[in-house]
């Protein structure tokens, strides 16, 4: 988050004294899919001289979806505002990663049960991001049968299998391949149970809507009779299986923060209006759930660019350590949101997932403070965006 306000508001600040629009900067010198980057394997998370090259990415179509949205070409220049309620619009593109590359390592066991229904066990943990749903979804999805037959066990040291933990954008990437891993090879002991049932080879057999169905059209079981036929007639054996996934890439979702805010030049007063987030998160797996992450996360963003602030006396002491003094935004502060998904397959991914929880959160900050540049000319170097340092910016950028 420290890092994209400055970067960000660096790019700003260079297309405005070269004449050129901040959205065709970023599009002209943005990272594109097969490029990679040294600064990959010198300060990426993943083990030292771990290289990386971009499989995915979405960012331009982002940027143009967001700029049509948030009414880009209706933008002015600072010197060309005058009034006391001034608009600016403001621009920020992001990436972020998925997972940690050969360190994080997550697994996922399933077992089929009479009723056709399985217990899938991962060490994931929901923390409010809809894991134990999107899970649940990869596993069914793999296994041609629906979400409501997938009962989930998550997070249990004692009985799911390891996981390194809800953190660096990871679940859905490096817990999501390893569900699927595991539903897949449940997949083929069903098939291969069908086929002993039909009389046919696997290779000759498909699953469908919880079935094992002929692809000449000869005949079909439920996993109900996959299940039964299993463990009580010949070769029985209980259906279940383990598998394990450790990443080799973070593939970088990408994204274009907007902003449309009205500044108060004579107080410093900063009023959003509109908030675009437009996202290349690969395949949204559940794109309610992503649009929710990613909103959440714009929400945060917004806080921390315009109210969150620690403030100490001279010992150290923090003075404002209470929501009565801390302040962060609520929903009757929260603008017009509109997100954008924008669709990628990332290789790499369960059925081409990538990340999209933690990417949003960096917008605000530059997104926010380009557009007040935008609005005023006054360019803000320190955040959040208080009245008081928005107004001293406006007054020392007028002289």
């Amino acid at each position: 988050t420290q890092a994209y306000f400055a970067v960000e508001s660096q790019l700003d600040e260079a297309a405005y004294k070269i004449g050129m629009d901040p959205v065709e900067l970023r599009l002209k010198n943005h990272i594109r899919e097969g490029e990679g980057s040294p600064v990959f394997a010198a300060l990426g998370e993943g083990k030292a001289g771990v290289e990386m090259t971009i499989g995915s990415c979405g960012l331009e179509d982002a940027i143009r979806l967001g700029a049509e949205e948030i009414g880009w070409s209706e933008r002015t220049l600072p010197e060309e505002k005058s009034g006391r309620y001034r608009r600016g619009l403001g621009l920020a593109c992001l990436m972020q990663g998925s997972s940690i590359p050969e360190i994080d390592m997550g697994a996922a066991s399933i077992k089929m049960n009479e009723d056709g229904s399985f217990n899938l066990l991962f060490g994931a943990t929901d923390l409010g991001t809809g894991a134990d749903t999107v899970l649940a979804q990869i596993a069914a999805e793999e296994l041609a049968t629906t979400v409501d037959k997938m009962l989930v066990y998550a997070s249990d040291t004692d009985l799911t299998p390891f996981d390194v933990g809800a953190y660096a954008s990871s679940t859905t990437y490096l817990s999501g391949e390893a569900v699927r891993k595991a539903a897949a090879k449940v997949k083929q002991q069903i098939i291969g149970v069908a086929a002993e049932m039909l009389g046919k080879s696997a290779d000759e057999l498909a699953v469908e809507s919880a079935q094992v169905v002929a692809k000449d059209g000869s005949g079909e079981v439920t996993y109900s009779q996959v299940a039964l036929y299993s463990l009580y007639e010949r070769n029985q054996f209980q259906i279940m299986d383990v598998a394990s996934h450790i990443t080799h890439k973070s593939p970088p979702p990408f994204a274009a923060h907007y902003v449309d805010l009205v500044v108060d030049t004579y107080t410093g007063k900063v009023k959003l209006e509109k908030y675009v987030a437009a996202i290349d998160c690969g395949t949204a797996i559940n794109p309610k759930l992503a649009e929710g992450q990613t909103e959440g996360a714009v929400m945060n963003g917004i806080s921390y660019a315009i109210t969150e602030e620690y403030l100490f006396d001279s010992k150290g002491k923090m003075t404002n350590a209470t929501m009565q003094d801390y302040h962060i935004c609520s929903l009757r502060d929260k603008p017009k949101i509109k997100t954008i998904l924008v669709p990628t397959y990332e290789d790499t991914g369960p059925f081409g997932a990538k990340s999209v929880s933690e990417i949003s959160i960096n917008g605000g900050a530059p997104a926010i403070g380009n557009a007040i540049f935008n609005a005023t000319g006054a360019r803000l170097r320190e955040f959040p965006f208080t009245p008081e340092r928005v107004w001293r910016a406006i007054q020392e950028q007028t002289g």
